[in-house]
């Protein structure tokens, strides 16, 4: 079953290194870049290139570079003209080897904001115009897991707030029906507070789609995703991952009561001290729900006047880097 990313979220996973490849609608402030990731074991250093073009001698707008080297540090610079220009480092390493990581880079007018591990980590100076950035470069001793581009100016075919499904890896692209199409509709909301409530504007319509990126806590026992009807108090779809017992328990609460438990999956991607990318699209008559590019589940509405659903409810044993409602 193919993944189904939402308008202005380009997420691709496992690619392979290196990773060259253009960034959709080019470079733009108000833009984000996700990277998440496993340093090597025996890592010595790894780098993420914003690259004008990709040529071999191409200009690198922004060169994020952490070394492991004896005095480990992270070096940043901008390469014009083949020619280097001054480095700005720092002494201080966020990546532990053999750890997971998400790191982020988030597009600002002034500069690029650096976000490790949910951390502010570093502010890099524009050098050049970053209209003219137009690809990203990753290579070095590690594994990566997922890279996301949000927001930002989106190519002309991806710009409508309702697009058509993406085809999955091997498949060709077939035209798709109306229920195929998804739309977000609110701004992104970055690094926010657990428990978190959103206010879902306009109600929990056919085709939009839900996107949550956290990360589960080392001594995580359990967290909760609830879509809750705020004037009844049911919860249409209460997803329930529970660490000590390796479940991914769904349910609704409805009229007082909560329903028969759904718990069957062909995999649990959730564990303690991982980073999960999970993408919740309502359709016409159920939930789709996806983690990290794979179809986990799909949950029957229970509640037939699921319009009435306005509200996101996050809490539990995580931290969250990204939601969009």
């Amino acid at each position: 079953m193919a993944y189904i990313p939402a308008p202005g979220y380009q997420p691709t996973y496992n690619p392979t290194l290196p990773y060259k490849q253009p960034i959709p609608g080019g470079l733009s402030p108000g833009m984000s870049v996700y990277i998440q990731g496993v340093a090597n074991e025996h890592m010595k250093r790894f780098f993420v290139n914003f690259t004008v073009g990709q040529g071999p001698d191409e200009d690198i707008a922004f060169h994020f570079n952490p070394r492991f080297d004896g005095w480990d540090k992270v070096v940043f610079n901008t390469k014009q003209g083949g020619r280097w220009g001054s480095e700005e480092r720092k002494r201080s390493m966020p990546f532990r080897k053999g750890a997971a990581f998400e790191l982020v880079f988030m597009v600002l007018a002034e500069h690029y904001k650096v976000m490790v591990n949910g951390s502010p980590f570093y502010e890099y100076g524009h050098r050049l115009p970053l209209q003219m950035v137009t690809h990203l470069h990753v290579d070095g001793d590690l594994e990566l897991q997922s890279i996301n581009f949000i927001g930002g100016q989106q190519p002309p075919s991806q710009r409508p707030m309702i697009t058509p499904a993406y085809p999955g890896p091997g498949q060709n692209f077939q035209a798709q029906k109306s229920r195929d199409l998804v739309t977000m509709e609110g701004p992104p909301i970055f690094n926010p507070p657990v428990p978190f409530t959103g206010r879902l504007q306009g109600g929990l319509i056919a085709r939009r789609t839900i996107i949550v990126k956290g990360y589960v806590l080392p001594s995580a026992k359990s967290f909760v995703i609830n879509f809750k009807a705020g004037a009844s108090g049911d919860l249409a779809l209460h997803i329930n991952p529970r660490l000590n017992e390796g479940s991914v328990v769904r349910n609704s609460y409805l009229n007082g009561s909560w329903g028969a438990e759904e718990r069957k999956i062909s995999n649990n991607p959730f564990g303690p001290g991982q980073f999960f990318d999970l993408s919740i699209r309502c359709g016409m008559d159920r939930f789709k729900v996806y983690v990290n590019g794979q179809h986990l589940f799909d949950f029957c509405h229970r509640l037939k006047s699921f319009q009435n659903v306005d509200t996101l409810e996050i809490k539990g044993d995580i931290n969250l880097s990204y939601v969009q409602i």
